[in-house]
């Protein structure tokens, strides 16, 4: 990691928190780990962004309110002129939506519509983002890749996982009586933050 951009990505210390960026970031330590929106051009990163659209996201309005999430994390990406890729996981396998363009307003469009159902190719997501930055990686060497991956983890196995060599966030949109609890499990073997959907 180029810690003297992400330096740089922190040099402001006053004005709006942007909250996506930092926990994107991982866990903030301190006040020092906070980002804010900056008016000056940002260094330039990657957000890639994998959202579980299966149909078990329908329930206790947990796809509804991650959307209010993914809105928010489109419109700090736009204002930053970070590149967006966007991965949705439902039905019979994964399908990119965006691959590394710069954020545009375009998104909401496609989230307004954005529906669950079908299965969970969550897995076949993960891996196919990991192919996708690795190559990234080789052809754009100094960009500051970040992942957020948006689940209920209600999977029938977690084995087989790729090595994502990403940092990034896993927020659970699991709700219920009755929670399966595998999306922290997930977090963990991704080497991701964790972080439950209401306690953002």
């Amino acid at each position: 990691m180029d810690r003297g951009r992400q330096g740089k990505a922190r040099s402001a210390k006053q004005g709006a928190v942007n909250w996506p960026g930092t926990l994107l970031g991982g866990r903030p330590q301190s006040r020092e780990d906070l980002r804010y929106h900056l008016r000056s051009r940002s260094a330039h990163e990657l957000w890639l962004v994998i959202v579980d659209a299966s149909a078990s996201t329908r329930r206790h309005r947990a796809l509804t309110d991650a959307k209010g999430l993914l809105a928010q994390l489109f419109d700090d990406a736009y204002r930053q002129r970070a590149r967006m890729a966007l991965l949705t996981a439902s039905g019979q396998s994964p399908a990119w939506q965006v691959q590394g363009l710069k954020a545009a307003k375009s998104l909401a469009g496609w989230l307004e519509q954005l529906g669950a159902g079908g299965g969970t190719p969550l897995l076949a997501a993960l891996t196919e983002a990991g192919h996708w930055l690795a190559a990234r990686r080789k052809r754009y060497p100094t960009e500051q890749q970040r992942l957020l991956v948006i689940t209920d983890g209600r999977l029938k196995t977690i084995t087989g996982l790729p090595l994502l060599e990403c940092p990034g966030l896993l927020v659970d949109i699991e709700r219920g009586s009755i929670r399966l609890g595998r999306a922290q499990e997930l977090a963990a073997e991704l080497q991701l933050e964790y972080r439950h959907i209401d306690r953002l």
